[in-house]
């Protein structure tokens, strides 16, 4: 499966990170990584984490593993073109900026120019807005996209899932989201599961 992951400037832009060291490792996968500049100066104001100096454990692991990084302001990356195949993309979390471009068609970047090919090419979309409380401009955005099937997930918890601490309700957020992309995953419990 050929997988994007865009991470935008909104907060709590680790979350992303998070969201690929679960996956990175698995020989199923090929993933394109596409992470704004306002998601870097997000990752540095809110953690101290320098995106681009790979000054933490974490980033050191993503830069060592077989993730493809882009840039997001090369629009002429593989990515930006239906030929190449992309099966589904996540952007977690997803600005207000970045959904309001998608919904209008506007591909300045290449999260967007990405989002909007996987729209044209019918491919799944999964957007984490990372907002409260939604206004009724960014609510109006939500459901244009989501008529065009694009599944509007925000970072939601369930209690359901014996939350005990900000890592087990990541990860609860995590597996929900990769639930939705079809990858398989054991990551949080499920309703039903003792």
């Amino acid at each position: 499966m050929k997988l994007i992951v865009g991470i935008c400037g909104a907060s709590g832009a680790m979350l992303g990170l998070k969201f690929l060291s679960k996956i990175w490792d698995r020989d199923d996968l090929e993933i394109f990584l596409v992470v704004s500049n306002g998601a870097k100066k997000t990752m540095l104001f809110e953690h101290n984490i320098d995106f681009d100096n790979f000054n933490t454990p974490l980033l050191q692991d993503l830069h060592k593993s077989k993730i493809k990084i882009l840039d997001d302001l090369n629009l002429g990356e593989c990515i930006s073109s239906g030929s190449f195949g992309i099966d589904a993309m996540a952007i977690i979390p997803c600005s207000m900026n970045t959904l309001a471009k998608i919904a209008c068609g506007i591909s300045d970047s290449l999260i967007t120019r990405s989002a909007l090919v996987c729209l044209k090419e019918r491919k799944k979309l999964l957007l984490a807005p990372r907002e409260m409380p939604l206004d009724s401009i960014s609510l109006n955005n939500m459901l244009i996209l989501s008529k065009e099937g694009v599944v509007i997930a925000p970072p939601i918890i369930g209690y359901y899932s014996n939350i005990s601490s900000l890592e087990s309700m990541e990860d609860f957020l995590i597996g929900k989201w990769l639930d939705i992309l079809n990858i398989k995953n054991s990551i949080y419990k499920r309703w039903g599961n003792s």
